[in-house]
C-alpha cells in the first residue's frame, strides 16, 4: 500500500519489528558478511534507534563471544561501513559507522557488557517462563502443546523481539532520568543565579547606605537643631507677660 505521495508506507509496531527481522535474516543467509551497502542499510533501517541498542546486534556478534572475535568482528565491520569505503554516501555510512564504534566500546567495558549480557539473558529466560507457562496452560485446557517458539528459529526471534523490548524500555527509562537531573541542575542554576543576584543587591544596598549615612547624620543632627530652636522661640513667647490694659476714667 502506498503512503500520500507514492512513497510506500512503512509497517509499524509488530509488523515493521517482523519486516525488519526477516529482511535481516534472509540477507544474513545469503551472504554470511554481508556488503557495504547491505550494512548500512541493516544498521540504519527504520527503528534503527532501538533496534542498535543492542550492541551485540549491531555487530552481529554472539554474547558469549570471546574478545578477539570481537575485535576481529569489529575490524572487519568497521571497514565495511566506513565513509571512506562508501565515498557515494558519506552521510549514512557516516552514521553506520558511529553505530558500529559505539557497540564496540560498550562491549569493551566489563561493566558496561555484564548489563548487557544481563538485559540478553533477561529475554532469554522471560520468553522460556512465557512458553512454559502457556504450555501449562494448554495442558490445563486438553490442548495440544504444540507451540510456535518450539521451532528453534521462531524462539530465536521470540528472544531478539523480547530483548529489544527490554533495551527499549531501559534507554526509556535512562532518557527519563536524563531529562529529571537535567531539570533539577537547571532549577539548583537558577537558584544559585538567584541567590548571588540577591547577595549583589545586599552589598549594593549595603555600599550606599554607608556612603550616604554622613549626610543623613548630617540632616538628622539640622533637623534636630533647628526643632530645638523652633521649641525655645515658642517657650519664649508663652513666657511673655500678658500686658495690663489702663481703665478708662470717665
Amino acid at each position: 500500500m502506498a503512503a500520500a505521495g507514492g512513497e510506500p508506507s512503512q509497517p509499524a509496531g509488530d509488523d515493521l519489528f517482523q519486516h525488519f527481522y526477516t529482511e535481516v535474516k534472509q540477507i544474513e543467509k545469503r551472504d554470511s558478511v554481508l556488503t557495504s551497502k547491505q550494512q548500512i542499510e541493516r544498521l540504519l533501517r527504520p527503528g534503527s534507534s532501538y533496534f542498535n541498542l543492542n550492541p551485540f546486534e549491531v555487530l552481529q556478534i554472539d554474547p558469549d563471544a570471546k574478545d578477539d572475535e570481537l575485535k576481529k568482528r569489529f575490524r572487519a565491520l568497521s571497514i565495511l561501513v566506513h565513509p571512506d569505503k562508501n565515498q557515494d554516501d558519506q552521510e549514512r555510512s557516516q552514521k553506520a559507522f558511529e553505530a558500529v564504534d559505539k557497540a564496540y566500546k560498550l562491549l569493551l567495558d566489563p561493566e558496561q557488557k555484564k548489563r548487557i549480557v544481563d538485559v540478553v539473558h533477561a529475554g532469554q529466560e522471560y520468553v522460556e517462563h512465557m512458553v512454559k507457562e502457556k504450555k501449562k496452560q494448554l495442558k490445563k485446557e486438553g490442548k495440544p502443546l504444540d507451540m510456535e517458539e518450539d521451532d528453534p528459529e521462531m524462539f530465536k526471534q521470540a528472544v531478539y523481539k523480547q530483548t529489544m523490548k527490554l533495551f527499549a524500555e531501559l534507554e526509556i527509562k535512562r532518557k527519563e532520568r536524563e531529562a529529571k537531573d537535567m531539570h533539577e541542575r537547571k532549577r539548583a542554576r537558577e537558584e544559585e543565579i538567584e541567590t548571588a543576584e540577591k547577595a549583589k543587591r545586599d552589598r549594593e544596598w549595603q555600599k550606599n547606605f554607608e556612603e550616604t549615612r554622613d549626610g543623613r547624620v548630617d540632616s538628622w543632627r539640622n533637623f534636630q537643631a533647628k526643632g530645638k530652636k523652633t521649641k525655645e522661640k515658642k517657650n519664649r513667647s508663652f513666657l511673655k507677660p500678658p500686658k495690663v490694659k489702663m481703665e478708662q476714667r470717665e
